[in-house]
């Protein structure tokens, strides 16, 4: 017999106060302007956020209707400053790609 997938929860039950949690801050680099053209919005997260959590934050905060979330994690380097060295924090990105016609204006905020 072949295990199937369970299913799929299609709303994460998220609180308010939960959902301006998960949404950090939208990152605007080089990259995520690249990935802009493709429909995709990238944003920092709680490294404990996972993409349910993500989808709802955004589809209720923007009032859009999302694809799909992929996320990473970078681990934070270790750099020197005056000869000490320091590390900088872990970070969690996540890219979340809207389905057509639906757009977010990073610079405006929520």
């Amino acid at each position: 017999m072949s295990k199937g997938r369970g299913s799929h929860k299609t709303a994460a039950s998220v609180s308010n106060a939960r959902k301006y949690q998960v949404l950090r801050r939208p990152l605007v680099t080089e990259k995520s302007t690249m990935a802009s053209e493709h429909n995709q919005v990238a944003f920092e997260v709680p490294i404990d956020a996972s993409k349910p959590e993500i989808k709802a934050a955004v589809e209720d905060l923007f009032k859009v209707k999302v694809k799909a979330v992929n996320t990473l994690r970078q681990q934070g380097k270790v750099k020197r400053f005056r000869g000490r060295l320091g590390r900088r924090s872990d970070v969690k990105k996540a890219y979340v790609t809207l389905e057509e016609g639906h757009s977010i204006d990073v610079t405006t905020g929520i």
